[in-house]
């Protein structure tokens, strides 16, 4: 004898009060993304570090490392900060300062600390890389191949701030993040 079965269709119901989670992001109060830089970060300004917003760390990560890169010098990359060990709950890194906890790595110019944009000619980039890992980093003085190396298969999300630095200053976007270059 056969049997008959019902099928009922489970609902999923919301309240609409749930909270999202913001995406990881990197930001400046400065700066937008793909903007100019203001001088006063730049190494013939003040050289300080820009001010940095941090939200929507992974519940996953035990720490962030932040590099700052200028991917269009004329020989590899040229680093121009390493933070690493940054606290999760960072969401702020203040103009000119490190987050309480945080280790800097060496720069390009064979340095801890923050170097400023000055690229020999033209308009450069200069990212601003955030990685969110599943582990701290037990590493001294490291430079950014180090780094690398060590976050390999620990990297549980990435963000990026990317600003522009150069000897002129009329930019043009387009949609795809190409850009014109006015001169």
């Amino acid at each position: 004898m056969y049997k008959k079965v019902l099928i009922l269709p489970i609902l999923m119901f919301t309240t609409g009060c749930e909270k999202k989670m913001p995406l990881f992001d990197i930001t400046s109060p400065k700066f937008e993304s793909f903007e100019n830089i203001p001088m006063r970060y730049a190494y013939k300004g003040q050289n300080i570090s820009p001010p940095l917003n941090i939200r929507g760390v992974p519940f996953l990560a035990k720490s962030l490392v932040l590099i700052v890169d200028d991917i269009d010098a004329p020989t590899d990359s040229w680093i121009h900060w390493i933070l690493y060990n940054i606290p999760t709950n960072t969401s702020t890194i203040e103009e000119n300062s490190v987050p309480a906890g945080a280790s800097e790595g060496v720069n390009s110019w064979g340095n801890k600390g923050y170097g400023g944009p000055s690229p020999p000619s033209g308009v450069h980039r200069y990212f601003f890389k955030l990685y969110a890992l599943n582990i701290k980093l037990n590493l001294v003085n490291p430079e950014k191949k180090e780094i690398e190396k060590a976050i390999q298969g620990h990297v549980v999300a990435k963000a990026e701030l990317v600003c522009l630095y150069g000897k002129t200053a009329n930019f043009s976007k387009s949609l795809n993040n190409n850009f014109s270059i006015d001169l």
